[in-house]
């Protein structure tokens, strides 16, 4: 909770942001130490520092934190906009401010290393030891390292486990790697030294050279070997000469006729993001870099701010920069990048195509990358980063919750609620509710009473952060704009800010599109969010129409026994609870049933001959021994 003493600092810090000019600049925010933890540009600086100490509705948890940390504030004046971006970078450079995006520059050589001694191993290495080993390189990018040590020890079926050579020769059993015919596998003890060794030479020259130079290397080598009769010789280099083609084929996949480029893509979650990066050099992808954070707030902010903080710490700026998404201030940012490389540097959203496709793969690294932190699949990921985006949320939705009402004809209204958490289903939280102010067949009225229930009972339970104490990130109704129309003003009075959308069905009822005020947002085409919408449709409507069929159901079975002479409503309803169900009441003997709680012998009797009309009428019970025994009247 905000302290008085707070609020009071907060309402002299707007007092004096307001007094600012309306000039560009830059400013710097200060802890209670003095020191800074927030460095920000601003086209106006009096519009941009008052909106931190005004109304929290519209920041996010990032914001606020750094806004209940600021102690004082300090700003400066600019020329112009550009020059507060370039005064911006330097002085983040400067001072790296907490709440800043930072990244950490790990890019630092790298090397091939082919270890010393007959069996020589090679393998990636970050710095060169005194060990008598060969280092090739130095490599800027520690990606492009290792992809080519592993792609090198596949295509000569070289060893990459961790054993020694020749001391564990023909130790153990080979490892799948030899099976899959990935490996050559030395320690079954049928390569020679020699052969091992010729391999080793042909990686070398294919790490060296590259795939070209390797493969027509190879080929003479082949065509010598079949001359000279040597047929398993020549197959072997053969395999080898393929297996480089194919390789090339796959990097194909990844690749661009736009000769150097970047693509840079973002997911979020509630709390984390992570930024991934691919560089492309003559076409092809040459380097990947991928950068994990916390909460980086609203995407199109997160963007513009990264694009900074990268190439501040990059000398290589290509001429264009693919983005996943709009970034704040790109023409800004693209002359910077154009002085800053001297050169015209382009940054674009691409829509289709090519370019489209390269962005959605590299989003979706992001995606996995992200997810294995978490604990999530890429694809629950990339789904909630998708349907943030196509409904135009400032991050993607957590905490869903869905709605949907079932009745018959007007009869047994109920509603249904379901709860999706990280894109999964969170039963947990499931809620029904029986409809009580509407009469009749109305959908409408049924859904504003369940959301008004709903809202009152988050205000019962706030502070809590679980069940209903805890607010979704987003409302998705069984409906259209109709249903839309008539839970808006109930949120609306509320004043809470959360999102409400629809789920619109086709004729065949399946999802069709997402219905918002005004219109609706197909998603067809974007299977992730396609997907998880779909989930949380069918989910809801399972759920809706299970709960009315189990009123339904008990409806029946309470009437079956309240059509008995002397049995009311709570008599029928003590009998269900002993027995379980009607068929065991049924089965039951008078005696048994008389026992029940709330049942006399009389009503016993009813109720057994209810359901035995066939059986002889009972005569009166004694007071004798046997009590409680039917008898024929005969008797």
């Amino acid at each position: 909770m905000v302290s008085i003493e707070q609020e009071k600092h907060k309402k002299e810090l707007r007092a004096r942001a307001m007094r600012l000019p309306l000039n560009p600049g830059v400013y710097l925010m200060h802890d209670k130490t003095g020191k800074v933890i927030y460095v920000g540009k601003a086209k106006a600086l009096k519009n941009r520092v008052s909106q931190y100490f005004g109304s929290e509705k519209n920041h996010n948890a990032k914001v606020r934190q750094m806004v209940a940390h600021v102690d004082t504030f300090e700003y400066i004046l600019t020329d112009s906009e550009f020059e507060a971006l370039v005064l911006e970078c330097s002085l983040i450079k400067q001072y790296s401010p907490k709440y800043n995006i930072l990244l950490k520059d790990d890019k630092g050589y790298h090397y091939i290393r082919v270890s010393s001694g007959p069996w020589p191993r090679i393998s990636e290495a970050k710095q060169i030891a005194d060990d008598g080993a060969e280092y090739i390189g130095p490599y800027i990018s520690s990606w492009s390292v290792k992809q080519s040590v592993d792609e090198t020890l596949k295509i000569f079926r070289l060893p990459s486990c961790t054993r020694k050579f020749p001391q564990e020769i023909g130790r153990g059993r080979p490892c799948l790697y030899y099976y899959i015919k990935q490996c050559c596998a030395p320690c079954r003890g049928k390569v020679s030294e020699a052969e091992y060794r010729e391999s080793v030479g042909e990686a070398l020259e294919f790490l060296r050279g590259g795939s070209t130079k390797s493969i027509r290397a190879l080929t003479d080598k082949m065509n010598d070997a079949a001359d000279r009769l040597q047929f398993e010789r020549a197959a072997r280099l053969r395999d080898r000469i393929t297996a480089i083609r194919k390789m090339g084929e796959r990097q194909k996949v990844v690749a661009s006729r736009v000769k150097e480029q970047d693509v840079i893509a973002l997911t979020q979650s509630a709390d984390k993001s992570c930024f991934e990066v691919f560089r492309f050099l003559n076409g092809k992808l040459c380097d990947r870099e991928t950068f994990l954070m916390g909460e980086t707030g609203r995407a199109k902010e997160a963007r513009s701010e990264f694009l900074e903080r990268y190439y501040s710490m990059r000398d290589r700026i290509p001429p264009r920069i693919s983005l996943d998404g709009p970034a704040e201030n790109s023409a800004l940012i693209s002359r910077w990048l154009t002085e800053k490389a001297g050169r015209n540097v382009t940054v674009t959203v691409p829509q289709k195509g090519e370019q489209a496709q390269l962005v959605a793969m590299c989003r979706s690294n992001a995606a996995e990358q992200l997810a294995q932190t978490m604990g999530r699949t890429g694809r629950e990921t990339s789904a909630l980063d998708e349907l943030a985006r196509l409904l135009g949320l400032p991050e993607p939705p957590a905490y869903i919750e869905s709605y949907d009402i079932s009745n018959l004809a007007g009869g047994e209204n109920v509603a249904g609620m379901v709860v999706f958490e990280n894109g999964r289903p969170l039963r947990s939280a499931y809620r029904k509710f029986k409809i009580r102010s509407v009469m009749g067949q109305d959908d409408y009225g049924s859904l504003r009473e369940v959301i008004g229930r709903r809202l009152e009972e988050y205000r019962k339970n706030i502070g809590t952060n679980e069940g209903f104490g805890r607010l979704p990130d987003l409302i998705l109704l069984d409906g259209g704009k109709g249903q839309i129309s008539a839970v808006r003003p109930v949120l609306e009075e509320s004043g809470l800010q959360i999102p409400l959308f629809g789920m619109v069905k086709d004729d065949k009822h399946r999802t069709r599109a997402i219905a918002k005020d005004g219109g609706e947002i197909a998603i067809s085409s974007n299977r992730s969010a396609f997907t998880l919408v779909s989930s949380i449709q069918e989910e809801v409507h399972r759920f809706a129409i299970g709960y009315h069929r189990q009123l339904r159901k008990k409806v029946s079975i309470s009437s079956s026994l309240t059509g008995i002479e002397g049995i009311g409503p709570a008599r029928a309803k003590a009998l269900l609870r002993h027995f379980g169900t009607v068929g065991a009441v049924r089965r039951a003997s008078v005696e048994e049933l008389a026992a029940a709680p709330r049942m006399t012998m009389p009503a016993a009797q009813k109720v057994f001959f209810a359901f035995h009309p066939e059986e002889p009428a009972c005569a009166a019970l004694t007071d004798g021994p046997d009590h409680g025994i039917i008898k024929n009247k005969s008797d």
